[in-house]
């Protein structure tokens, strides 16, 4: 058996990445998985190597018509919602004075727009499932300020107290919120340039040593989205190698 048979998941920025990584090990635990980004040729490659367990479906995660969509083609394809993954995000390097209000509020629209709508709209299914397991990604940005993102910083400090807002609204129904905050990952947004060599340097910084590797954070997701975390909402999950605890 594994360990999310039964089970029916979204994964929001799925197509790279640690949403990628997550499809990956939501499939081979049993879960029928739809992979939903803006990127439609990766996306499909994705569910298609993950087998007839998973599907490509476009979303503009700032865009209600888009999640509505999504959610329906979901339930026809394989039933209500259980699991629903906000992975999909973006960051820009900037100082406060060098960000624009444009780029300040795509950041807004993305990350923190992204996932109200995901919940919002996914809530009707899950109460069809009787229950269900939302996880929120946020970063240890969502604990911490630092320099140069205060655009992140706001959006995934918001993530996180949406997440106990809705976990104290969706309990009732048997849904459990939750929200993980990641360190610093090995993935395509960490290799930006003007990203890149920043990493390195907070690398130094870190107790453990080294940048974590998407699987890392996926088997915390994992366990988020399986009923072994069934006591578990409202909680922050941090996976940071010991950073922010020693900063």
């Amino acid at each position: 058996m594994g360990r999310l048979d039964g089970k029916v998941a979204v994964i929001t920025g799925g197509a790279g990445g640690m949403g990628k990584m997550h499809g990956k090990y939501f499939v081979r635990e049993g879960a029928k998985v739809v992979i939903a980004d803006l990127e439609s040729s990766d996306g499909k490659q994705v569910a298609e190597d993950l087998g007839e367990n998973a599907i490509f479906l476009p979303i503009d995660v700032t865009d209600e018509e888009s999640w509505k969509s999504v959610i329906k083609d979901t339930e026809e394809a394989f039933g209500p919602i259980s699991v629903l993954v906000n992975n999909a995000g973006i960051v820009k390097q900037n100082s406060i004075e060098d960000t624009s209000l444009e780029e300040y509020r795509q950041t807004i629209h993305i990350n923190q727009d992204g996932v109200f709508l995901g919940m919002k709209h996914v809530l009707p299914s899950m109460k069809k499932a009787e229950k269900g397991s939302i996880i929120n990604i946020s970063s240890i940005a969502g604990i911490v300020g630092g320099t140069s993102n205060l655009a992140y910083t706001a959006s995934k400090f918001a993530v996180r107290g949406m997440t106990k807002a809705a976990a104290a609204e969706f309990a009732e129904f048997g849904i459990r919120v939750n929200s993980v905050h990641p360190g610093v990952i090995r993935t395509p947004m960490t290799e930006q340039e003007g990203i890149k060599e920043m990493v390195q340097e907070m690398e130094k910084d870190i107790p453990l040593k080294r940048i974590a590797e998407p699987e890392e954070i996926t088997n915390l997701v994992l366990y988020l989205a399986s009923d072994e975390s069934s006591y578990s909402t409202a909680t922050e999950f941090i996976a940071d190698g010991g950073m922010i605890q020693v900063m």
